[in-house]
């Protein structure tokens, strides 16, 4: 029983570090989200997303999700028409980063309760570890 809570720890464990990597992913997006170029036509800030991959564990006898990756978003970038901004274009455009802050704040916060249950998780079979080990000793 104790080796199947210990898994469930190391489970959470792997879900609490690929939802760290994602907020501090939403994290720089937040930060950069109005970053431009600093020349003449320079592309700005480009949102980055992060992909996950789920493996089978042949030591926990479970799927665990590991970071597969960090990519960037391909989405077009926004144009703001600010003629006098150092990277602005012939036609005085400026492109802003492909940042939305409502898909932004979305991802923090499911990142972050995503984090919270796993965290859940730990503290709970930490509690039936300790008691299954109280029990073995009363008997």
């Amino acid at each position: 029983m104790i080796d199947a809570l210990a898994a469930v720890s190391r489970l959470a464990g792997a879900g609490m570090e690929a939802q760290s990597a994602r907020l501090r992913i939403v994290a720089e997006n937040i930060a950069n989200a109005r970053s431009t170029g600093s020349v003449e036509g320079a592309d700005p800030y480009q949102r980055k997303t992060i992909l996950f991959d789920a493996r089978f564990d042949d030591a926990l006898g479970a799927e665990s999700v590991k970071v597969k990756g960090i990519v960037t978003d391909d989405s077009p970038f926004l144009v703001e028409h600010d003629p006098g901004h150092p990277a602005a274009d012939q036609d005085g455009n400026v492109k802003l980063p492909n940042v939305n802050m409502l898909v932004e704040m979305a991802d923090l916060r499911e990142a972050s309760r995503s984090y919270e249950a796993n965290l859940q998780m730990i503290k709970q079979a930490r509690s039936m570890i300790s008691m299954t080990i109280d029990l073995l000793r009363s008997s």
